[in-house]
């Protein structure tokens, strides 16, 4: 009895070195995403400054793309707790896909490790459209449905178009196109009325005559466009932005998890990773685990009811 004790405690002992001296491998961070776009490009700007910041870390960024990024973030929320499969949370997998179907995790499934960036949301009036501010856009809309452009049924872009138009009481006709590029160029055309783009789309069409910014989807006016209003001083709660951040599969020790935490944001508010997403457009921003949960929690409440809504949840069962 007494030497299964010591062997035990020694045991106990043995073990505890390991997870103090966590990493002692390479870190791999999962992309839902091809290599190229915006969300890898900036997976690999974090696993630079992540290893910078972790001592004695290597971070390497493996691409796993398909399902509309639910077969990369199926593989974080499936992986080894053991803190050395990490991955790249984004709204469309996270908060939206799991309520359209075929995802094989919910958004209890995974750890909130930390978030680092944010994709602002403009609405924008199109080439030719009957509106060039926000009063002229609502009195129309209150009448006739405006054709908004996004880049695919269920998407982040057609689920803030369809539950802001909920939330104003406004007629919003989605119009679906394969990508974000193609629902640009009809904007652009003149083929649709309006559509959700990012402030850099947004200010570079707008310099051209191309699009006109109708409202931005913050609780504040953003830099880039001082004097378009906010959906807020317009009398309409409704704020919407896409995002990305560290996630983890559950249940990973706490002597590893609180040193990836703390490591994730100092590697968020490093100026030099801030400075080079800045110049990729990306508006970085950092919030702890409980924050960047509660805000994709409360995203996905708002796709749930509106995915019901239009009749689109479960669809991919």
């Amino acid at each position: 009895m007494q030497k299964t004790m010591i062997l035990g405690a020694l045991a106990a002992l043995a073990a505890t070195p390991a997870l103090a001296d966590y990493p002692q491998r390479p870190i791999q961070i999962v992309v839902p995403y091809s290599a190229g776009g915006s969300t890898d490009l900036s997976a690999r700007l974090m696993a630079e400054s992540l290893a910078r910041h972790l001592e004695g870390a290597t971070v390497v960024v493996r691409n796993q793309p398909g399902g509309g990024g639910t077969i990369g973030t199926s593989s974080v929320a499936n992986a080894r707790p053991d803190g050395y499969t990490l991955g790249i949370g984004a709204q469309g997998p996270l908060s939206i896909a799991p309520h359209m179907g075929g995802a094989d995790y919910a958004l209890t499934d995974v750890e909130f490790v930390g978030l680092f960036g944010r994709s602002l949301q403009v609405f924008v009036a199109c080439a030719g459209a009957p509106f060039a501010d926000y009063d002229a856009f609502a009195a129309y809309a209150r009448d006739k449905p405006v054709q908004v452009g996004n880049s695919g049924a269920g998407g982040a872009n057609h689920i803030s178009a369809e539950a802001f138009g909920k939330a104003a009481g406004l007629k919003i006709e989605s119009v679906p196109y394969p990508g974000s590029s193609d629902a640009r160029t009809a904007c652009v055309g003149g083929h649709i009325q309006a559509m959700v783009a990012s402030p850099a789309e947004a200010l570079a069409a707008s310099e051209a005559g191309q699009m006109t910014p109708l409202f931005v989807m913050e609780d504040e006016r953003i830099d880039l466009f001082p004097d378009t209003p906010t959906a807020k001083e317009k009398g309409v709660d409704f704020t919407w932005s896409s995002w990305k951040g560290v996630i983890a599969p559950k249940g990973i020790p706490e002597e590893v998890m609180a040193p990836l935490k703390a490591a994730v944001k100092a590697a968020s508010e490093d100026p030099d990773f801030r400075e080079k997403m800045t110049a990729m457009g990306e508006f970085v921003t950092y919030e702890d685990g409980a924050a960047f949960t509660a805000r994709a929690e409360k995203d996905a409440e708002v796709a749930l009811k509106t995915l019901d809504e239009l009749g689109m949840t479960g669809m991919n069962n």
